[in-house]
């Protein structure tokens, strides 16, 4: 039943629980109306058996009661007892020896004040009937008794009607709801087809976006957000993919070409210049490879994280430098503690010093200091800098400068300060460059542990 239930579509289950739910809620309000009219009828017959009692009562205290008692034809049945019981007087038609009620329940009833029902025919009476009592002058009881064929003739009329009318009702809500669930659900048919059109090009774009502003709406907006990024992912990944191939090119053309030369010329080359040719190339692929792969761990955000004292990863990245041709000098107050990865960080500061000491013309400091509940970590050199229109441009993968920041000719992959910022991005910070007047100030903010 439950795997039943689950191959279901969402309309046709919230149909079937809604229908259900009517179901029940239509025969308990059949039951209901059923009971209330019953309830409601048979208080109107001992209203009317009463109230014939208490006049009959009545004209009993003041003496003037007639024989046969006068009562209109088909609608009361009267009988007077006196003392002992015995009848001493009835309306027309009624019986003049058996008592409706004995005696003694006669008595009760007219103390009590409650309607009794009894079987009509062993007392020469149709059907059932409603029987009430009340006391009268000289001990006398007078019984009114009123036919219940009223009662159930419009009981049954009642129970006919809704027989026919509650399964025609039941089936046109289903209907109604089937119809209105099919209709609320129209938006997210529109998604799933979007969604299967961009299943079949593999090219993301907008699902279509419901002009209500409910949950499903939201849900398309999201959608479409998501969309956006794996588009911007994708797009990323493209020029990734054609950056590194070009990267590639240039360090496996040139081993390719002394490879060549030297076996078409073996006598007159120099192996040994050639070997370190050929390791210079190699190394520049694998420091091209290492920083792909690493780009990479940290788009997949798995870093190692735990409480890492940027202080001591500063003065441990600084003392890597002590025979640099510029001085590192480090600036930190006291400990400055982040939840991180050290192994990433420490890159992260290696690539800022290695830019920083390339480019600086006498020093580069290095600082760490608390702020607003960030640790603020700052490579500055006193370089030629970089114009503010490029500050954003070189964390770009790839990204190169043709000015004086390239002026030693070190040509690199442009993947440095892709490291920085990515690095600090899945730290969940940030990384910024600014003006040092003279020079260039890099800005790393993290969190604090």
């Amino acid at each position: 039943m439950v795997m039943w239930w689950r191959r279901r579509s969402l309309r046709a289950r919230l149909t079937l629980a809604t229908s259900a739910g009517l179901a029940v809620a239509l025969a308990l309000a059949a039951v209901l109306l059923v009971n209330a009219l019953r309830v409601s009828l048979i208080r109107g017959l001992d209203l009317s058996a009463r109230q014939g009692a208490v006049e009959v009562a009545a004209l009993i205290n003041q003496n003037r009661l007639p024989s046969p008692v006068p009562v209109a034809p088909g609608t009361l049945t009267i009988q007077v007892l006196d003392a002992s019981g015995r009848i001493i007087n009835v309306s027309p038609g009624a019986d003049r020896l058996v008592p409706m009620l004995p005696p003694a329940q006669a008595q009760a009833a007219a103390r009590s004040g409650q309607a009794r029902t009894l079987s009509g025919p062993p007392l020469g009476m149709p059907s059932l009937i409603r029987v009430v009592a009340v006391r009268a002058a000289g001990q006398q009881v007078v019984i009114a008794a009123v036919s219940y064929a009223e009662v159930r003739d419009s009981l049954a009329t009642l129970v006919k009607v809704l027989a026919i009318g509650t399964p025609l009702l039941f089936a046109l809500l289903a209907l109604a709801t089937w119809l209105l669930t099919g209709y609320t659900l129209r938006p997210i048919a529109a998604l799933r087809r979007g969604a299967a059109e961009v299943t079949e090009t593999g090219v993301p774009r907008d699902l279509p976006v419901p002009p209500a502003r409910d949950e499903v709406r939201s849900l398309a907006v999201t959608l479409n957000d998501m969309l956006s990024r794996l588009a911007e992912a994708q797009q990323r990944q493209r020029d990734l993919v054609s950056d590194t191939a070009h990267e590639l090119r240039s360090p496996i053309a040139s081993i390719r070409a002394q490879l060549e030369v030297a076996l078409d010329h073996p006598d007159g080359l120099d192996w040994a210049e050639t070997a370190r040719d050929v390791h210079a190339d190699t190394l520049r692929l694998a420091r091209l490879t290492e920083d792909l792969l690493l780009l990479a761990r940290l788009d997949g955000q798995h870093l190692r994280r735990k409480p890492i004292d940027l202080a001591a990863v500063c003065e441990w990245a600084a003392a890597r430098y002590a025979t640099a041709r510029v001085p590192v000098r480090v600036e930190a107050a006291g400990a400055c503690v982040v939840a991180g990865d050290q192994d990433a960080l420490g890159r992260l500061l290696v690539n800022l010093l290695d830019n920083a000491v390339r480019h600086a013309a006498s020093q580069v400091c290095v600082s760490v200091r608390e702020e607003g509940g960030w640790a603020v970590l700052a490579v500055t050199d006193d370089g030629p800098g970089i114009p503010p229109e490029d500050a954003e441009r070189v964390f770009g993968r790839f990204a190169r400068l043709d000015d004086a920041r390239d002026r030693d000719g070190e040509e690199g992959a442009g993947l440095g300060l892709a490291i920085v910022r990515s690095t600090a991005e899945a730290h969940g910070g940030s990384a910024s460059l600014g003006d040092a007047r003279p020079g260039l100030r890099a800005t790393v903010r993290l969190p604090l542990s």
